[in-house]
């Protein structure tokens, strides 16, 4: 079930980015007030989050929250949209196309994998409820491997991940 068409305007994102960025502000100022807690940023907001970033950048139409299995579609193509901030993302379900964001503590969305589903589901560890697990650097090795006929074309630039950008362990 689609839901309602939403504009993601260059305005509309820069927007959301700089409200990001006051979200991981706050998150380093109760870091810094609390040694030794963690804050980050993950659940339903986060996934909101990169749910409206994959929107604006390669023009998926988005459903309803909390569909199963997809969030979006794109020219005919089902897409399931992670991002993290973490080592790894987790799938619930055999995705037909997978787009996986990271979220640095700067702000910044880097592409981690933009593909089939199929590659990342089946070599991803498995848990007891069957749900994958996957490594950041594995996605990115996955990712390498995909051709470019095979991805969700971007409609606005956004950059690959690089083991560099990844947000440091305290």
């Amino acid at each position: 079930m689609k839901q309602e068409k939403l504009i993601y305007s260059d305005d509309k994102i820069m927007e959301i980015e700089n409200k990001i960025k006051r979200l991981i502000g706050i998150v380093n100022e109760l870091e810094t007030d609390f040694p030794g807690r963690h804050f980050t940023l993950d659940g339903h907001l986060v996934g909101s989050i990169g749910e409206v970033l994959s929107a604006y950048y390669y023009g998926i139409e988005l459903y309803v929250a909390s569909a199963v299995a997809h969030d979006g579609e794109v020219d005919k193509k089902k897409v399931q949209i992670k991002i993290t901030q973490q080592d790894s993302i987790l799938i619930s379900h055999k995705p037909e196309y997978l787009i996986a964001l990271y979220l640095n503590k700067n702000g910044t969305v880097y592409e981690i994998y933009n593909g089939p589903g199929e590659l990342p589901w089946e070599t991803a560890s498995k848990d007891s409820h069957n749900n994958r697990h996957m490594r950041v650097n594995k996605l990115m090795e996955l990712d390498g491997q995909v051709k470019d006929t095979d991805r969700i074309p971007a409609k606005h630039k956004i950059a690959k991940m690089k083991n560099e950008y990844k947000n440091k362990k305290h």
